[in-house]
């Protein structure tokens, strides 16, 4: 027998073992739960923390033969044990179980960070271009115009038509925002080389910063429309402005500090990056500045201006399953299907017109740039996912205009939740028929 067919055969014999140990599993913490709940906090949040590892990775290994990407079954764990439906893990524990979900985004920042690289966005620099005009004109321009349209059949019913026009800006804003963490989280898994990757990681990492400022000059523009009263206000887009400075120098200091780190040393790589991760997030917090931009600064700068890159991502990349565990499951337990209930026939309605949008602005982007065959075709697939960045951008509309907060926030969560569940599939299917995977997989 070949070595791929003793490998294949080898994996088949392990599925009932592996689910039947899932089951063990889920039956030990339903036990748990039930009979003697736990009346510590921490206790209950570590136990969280521990199943959520396990059975996320052995149901991930259940799904790898329907050719579903790992995320998927992370997302499946958490949103099956959660709160919203068997349970298993309550809403407080989803809320203790924060600061390691920030610890995971810093991980996961860090290393888009470190896979950007400088001699790739010069080959990249008239696709991105043109992406970067039609994604970010196009998409928001369709979505806007979509809720706009709807309106009279969602909860923004009533409200005056000037009021409606500033949510339709501030949506199609947001339908532009995409999802690094999916992106990452898929490539750690297939470990993918080509055009089509390269082009995803640049354009991911640099749309949505490109969305970020565009989000605070939405806000300025369309306050007036929310009250008369108010004159248009450029406060936002200054403040904006010296976070995203702040961000970028913070940042860069930080990528020096790890890299002279990295080459006097050769031990506790991983220590220290959970010790930067926990205690950077609470000063970026502590002073207003995006956690996102500067990590991602930190690993580009270790990337591109040192010889530590490698280095940097050999100690990300063990800590594999607990970053993308973590950080997927958590968004998994946090899915409430009621939401979805009330709110999905608008929400998939949206998400089609979005995808849509999304679909031929890279067509057009990729004939106008000439790009390779495997891009011009598959270039629509890693911008589909959504995730905490959207989730970060709905809280700042929320706080901006409260009196829109519940519905907006409402149909943004379940517009996300699709947007988890299909995305990761599409680019896990995208780079599988590129041809792009290193690592064996099935589809």
């Amino acid at each position: 027998m070949s070595p791929p067919q003793s490998t294949a055969a080898s994996s088949l014999r392990r599925r009932p073992i592996q689910a039947a140990a899932l089951v063990v599993i889920a039956l030990v913490l339903i036990i748990a739960v039930r009979i003697a709940p736990a009346k510590n906090a921490t206790v209950e949040t570590i136990a969280a923390l521990g199943f959520l590892m396990l059975a996320g990775t052995l149901l991930s290994e259940l799904l790898e033969p329907l050719g579903l990407p790992h995320i998927t079954g992370y997302l499946l764990c958490g949103l099956l044990s959660g709160p919203h439906v068997l349970g298993l893990i309550a809403p407080s524990v989803v809320v203790g179980l924060a600061p390691v979900n920030t610890i995971a985004l810093a991980l996961i920042a860090l290393a888009g960070g470190a896979e950007l690289r400088i001699d790739g966005l010069r080959k990249n620099r008239r696709s991105l271009t043109w992406a970067t005009l039609l994604q970010h004109l196009v998409v928001p321009l369709a979505a806007g115009t979509a809720l706009f349209l709807i309106s009279p059949w969602t909860a923004f019913a009533g409200l005056p038509r000037a009021t409606v026009l500033g949510i339709a800006v501030l949506w199609g804003t947001l339908a532009a925002s995409r999802s690094p963490a999916v992106l990452l989280g898929v490539f750690s898994e297939l470990r993918p080389k080509g055009p089509l990757a390269s082009f995803s990681l640049a354009f991911v990492m640099f749309s949505d910063l490109v969305v970020i400022v565009m989000m605070a000059v939405a806000i300025a523009l369309v306050q007036p429309l929310f009250d008369p009263s108010m004159a248009l206000s450029l406060q936002e887009i200054r403040e904006l402005g010296f976070d995203m400075l702040g961000s970028v120098t913070l940042g860069g200091c930080v990528g020096i500090v790890l890299a002279i780190y990295f080459r006097l040393t050769e031990r506790s790589h991983l220590i220290l990056l959970f010790a930067v991760s926990v205690g950077l997030s609470e000063l970026i917090r502590y002073v207003h500045f995006d956690s996102l931009l500067c990590f991602l600064v930190a690993g580009f700068v270790v990337a591109n201006f040192s010889e530590q890159g490698p280095k940097l991502l050999e100690a990300i990349h063990q800590t594999g399953i607990l970053v993308f565990a973590v950080f997927f499951a958590v968004a998994g337990a946090k899915v409430d299907l009621t939401l979805l209930g009330e709110m999905g026939l608008v929400a998939v309605g949206l998400c089609l017109v979005r995808a849509l949008a999304t679909y031929f602005s890279a067509r057009a982007s990729s004939a106008i740039a000439n790009d390779e065959p495997t891009v011009r075709t598959w270039a629509f697939a890693p911008l589909i996912s959504q995730a905490g960045l959207t989730i970060g951008l709905t809280e700042v509309v929320a706080r901006a205009f409260p009196s829109i907060s519940g519905p907006f926030r409402a149909l943004s969560l379940a517009a996300v939740a699709i947007h988890e569940f299909v995305g990761p599939v599409l680019l896990k299917t995208a780079l599988v028929r590129a041809g792009e995977v290193t690592k064996p997989t099935r589809l």
